[in-house]
């Protein structure tokens, strides 16, 4: 997921970062709300969230310029219980509500609650092979063994995985996983690549995650006969070549 966090206590904001970064999520942060409604309305996010006092622009006004352009879900905080606050925040088109203060797994199983209900058709199991990847519990698991990956390496595997068949580019991965633009100088791609395929295809033989010279990376089941006909070619390009005949 991809998250926008607009909260001005900073210990909160950079509390409720690290925990999303740890769970894989890419996380934005503005600390008030002039801050918060340029990036709300700039950038594409999966979840908002936004507390209601904000420094510059209360987060009301912060939610009626997002809805007046954009669906995004919003989840607003508040130190406030009252119920006032809360069905203002409602009708300006918040999507879930949180007190402070509030447990970080509530808060993390609302996010993907939000985050589900705006992908309805997206399947929460993928599966490529005997590769079976659960995006809910954030599992991975090849021939009925358990896959034990990093955040970061789920959240590849997920893109990858969701685009199963379809070719990325170093680019677009960087943009994808990390939320950076790439840099040429910057071995961040295939590092992370080299160790996913040493945990999901060297210790099962047949390999799902390939490189495609010159272009990026693809996810997908081959053929057998079609990887020996890909090595072959690849033996012949590479084989020194003879003398010329005499």
């Amino acid at each position: 997921m991809k998250i926008l966090i607009v909260e001005d206590e900073l210990r909160t904001a950079d509390y409720l970062s690290k925990g999303l970064t740890e769970q894989g999520c890419t996380v934005d942060m503005a600390h008030n709300g002039i801050d918060g409604q340029h990036l709300a309305l700039t950038h594409d996010y999966d979840v908002i969230v936004l507390d209601v006092m904000l420094p510059g622009q209360d987060g009301f006004s912060v939610l009626r310029e997002l809805r007046a352009v954009k669906q995004t879900p919003v989840i607003m905080l508040t130190a406030r219980d009252r119920v006032e606050d809360r069905i203002k925040g409602l009708h300006e088109g918040a999507d879930d509500y949180l007190i402070k203060p509030f447990s970080f797994l509530e808060l993390l199983a609302r996010l993907q609650a939000l985050n589900r209900r705006g992908r309805k058709q997206e399947p929460m199991q993928l599966r490529i092979a005997d590769l079976q990847i659960d995006l809910l519990a954030r599992k991975a698991s090849r021939a009925g063994t358990r896959i034990d990956l990093t955040a970061k390496e789920f959240a590849l595997l997920a893109v990858l995985a969701r685009r199963q068949g379809e070719i990325l580019s170093k680019t677009a991965i960087a943009e994808l996983v990390w939320d950076m633009n790439f840099d040429s100088n910057t071995n961040v791609v295939e590092v992370a690549i080299k160790r996913l395929r040493d945990k999901i295809d060297l210790p099962f033989g047949t390999r799902l995650l390939h490189t495609i010279r010159g272009m990026g990376y693809v996810m997908e089941v081959r053929e057998e006969r079609e990887v020996r006909e890909v090595r072959d070619v690849r033996e012949v390009r590479d084989a020194p070549g003879e003398g010329p005949a005499t």
